[in-house]
């Protein structure tokens, strides 16, 4: 049996009573997305892949 994933809220969230928040969990294989507001619905991506994205966005593009 898989175990629950364990998921963390971005230091971003604004620490209200909503469910505003960016959650994520890490498995041996993926990175997992997803908002508090809708926790049925989440994004997979890869840690390569998530890099990539991220120093995208660092750099403007």
């Amino acid at each position: 049996m898989t175990p629950a994933p364990h998921w963390q809220k971005s230091t971003f969230s604004d620490g209200g009573d909503g469910n505003t928040c960016v959650e994520l969990a890490v498995t041996s294989a993926l990175i997992r997305l997803r908002e508090s507001d809708e926790p049925a619905k989440e994004l997979h991506t890869t840690r390569t892949a998530l890099a990539q994205f991220l120093r995208t966005l660092k750099k403007g593009g």
